[in-house]
């Protein structure tokens, strides 16, 4: 079966012959897969009413268990967005009533960001939701493909995860 990377590539070999192209015929892929995987994501998150950035503060407060809260600063190192951004992400979803703010007990001048019982429900339905999308871009692969490639997605990621600093 052919798709668009291979008439990219066959372009490419054609036109610039002095070129190892090889590259596009992984990354090319990834790139559009990406694509894709982000236009999936939307859909499940606006099913939702989320948006995916609301996602990603909400379900790093669901991951971290009961009772569901984390510091400003752990929200920050999950997300890798700025404090500025952090701030603003969490005004808007206490607006909505996803999550509180507390006093940390451990900080007289810190707090802690709960989820809140309405931001649990949505996080749950649409990771719920954005897995069965997930699941049916997969479909193609047997358990056994989608075990190798993310074996394979992993030694390609690992390095940039695991950059100091």
């Amino acid at each position: 079966m052919e798709d668009e990377v291979d008439r990219l590539v066959a372009a490419w070999r054609r036109e610039r012959p002095d070129l190892d192209v090889e590259p596009l015929e992984v990354l090319s892929r990834v790139s559009r897969l990406a694509r894709h995987l982000d236009r999936a994501r939307r859909l499940a998150f606006a099913e939702h009413a989320l948006e995916p950035w609301e996602f990603d503060v909400l379900t790093a407060l669901r991951r971290a268990g009961t009772p569901y809260q984390l510091s400003p600063g752990q929200l920050l190192t999950q997300t890798l967005v700025t404090s500025g951004t952090m701030t603003n992400r969490i005004d808007r979803l206490a607006k909505k009533s996803l999550v509180e703010r507390l006093p940390d007990p451990s900080d007289r001048r810190g707090v802690l960001v709960r989820l809140t019982e309405e931001g649990q429900d949505r996080a749950d339905q649409a990771l719920a939701g954005l897995l069965d999308q997930e699941r049916a871009i997969l479909a193609e692969l047997s358990r056994a493909q989608r075990g190798e490639l993310a074996g394979l997605l992993r030694q390609l990621t690992a390095p940039f995860d695991n950059i100091p600093g």
